[in-house]
């Protein structure tokens, strides 16, 4: 059985990529860690990119050497942080808050109180993607048929049940696993339709899309609609025409925004140099993902309950934004 992954095999708790394999290095500021590790995510979606990405960047600002533990998404990235068995995550404010509230099922009643927000990120768009052949062209003709949502633990795994469920559709069955494996059971058969929510391109969605002829699943007016008034998390929006190679017209889509997060025990000033770096080198970050346009300073509003780290909220209020001390703790 054929698999095609961007990022090359990867296990989960093994390292990134050898691309970004980080080299010996000396922290600037001696009382600071000598090593952080970071949470990403499965190969084939936008955080096993994108965490290298700023990290390396964050690296060669502080320092302090940075490595990486493929994870199942937000919730165990949360969960990670948390436990202080990572120190750097990245998570969607959806999960986020119900980490922080101790609410969904994944969190077993759990409040998870001691990540803390470092910056913004980009934001989630929830679409799906069908080979053509299926006949499958929206959300409504995946009834009696076989989706895949992505890791259990990630994003899309944990709503994309709930949205499915929500708009009336029951699926013959929902399978979890990485980006990577769900779309090989596309393109193998073993799939009708591979549900996803993950920066834009999705890695795996442009990679497919280049290797045989796919339909996009979006939402109609009425369904996102419908999802907006039932998960106030989730903001409408869409996908502009060039977003995918092969893609007919714009998608309609429902999203949640994306924040790298941090243990609150991290020294305040090596919080604020990390958010520095990669805040003020976004044209940098670009260059590696493009989901990166959409990490600018200015998104900080797009966090209305997770606390930022006082190092990150100092640099964020010396660039000019209006960070309130409410949504700043130690």
């Amino acid at each position: 059985m054929l698999r095609r992954n961007l990022l090359g095999a990867t296990i989960l708790g093994a390292t990134a990529p050898a691309l970004f394999a980080p080299a010996i290095a000396q922290p600037r500021n001696a009382s600071w860690p000598r090593a952080l590790n970071m949470g990403t995510a499965a190969p084939g979606g936008t955080y096993a990119l994108y965490g290298p990405a700023w990290g390396q960047i964050a690296q060669e600002a502080t320092g302090v050497q940075i490595s990486y533990r493929t994870t199942q998404g937000p919730n165990q990235n949360i969960i990670l942080v948390n436990r202080k068995e990572i120190e750097l995550g990245m998570a969607t404010m959806g999960v986020a808050l119900q980490a922080w509230n101790g609410v969904g099922a994944w969190t077993q009643g759990n409040r998870f109180r001691d990540i803390r927000a470092l910056f913004p990120m980009y934001d989630t768009p929830f679409h799906g993607i069908a080979l053509k052949r299926t006949g499958i062209t929206k959300h409504a003709d995946l009834n009696g048929k076989s989706v895949g949502v992505g890791p259990r633990g990630g994003t899309p795994g944990t709503y994309y049940p709930q949205i499915l469920t929500e708009l009336g559709i029951t699926p013959s069955a929902v399978r979890y696993g990485s980006a990577s494996d769900l779309v090989g059971q596309i393109q193998d058969g073993l799939l009708d339709a591979f549900l996803f929510a993950s920066g834009v391109p999705v890695p795996a969605f442009s990679e497919i899309e280049v290797q045989a002829e796919v339909n996009f699943l979006d939402f109609t007016q009425d369904e996102i609609a419908k999802l907006t008034a039932k998960y106030p998390e989730l903001a409408a929006g869409s996908l502009p025409m060039g977003t995918y190679r092969t893609q007919q017209k714009p998608l309609g889509i429902v999203g949640m925004y994306n924040f790298a997060i941090v243990h609150k025990s991290i020294p305040d000033d090596l919080a604020y140099e990390i958010t520095k770096s990669v805040l003020s080198q976004n044209d940098r970050l670009k260059a590696a993902i493009a989901a990166a346009s959409e990490t600018l300073a200015a998104n900080w509003t797009k966090n209305t309950f997770l606390p930022f780290h006082p190092g990150a909220a100092r640099y964020l209020r010396e660039v000019g934004q209006q960070v309130p001390d409410n949504l700043v703790l130690a």
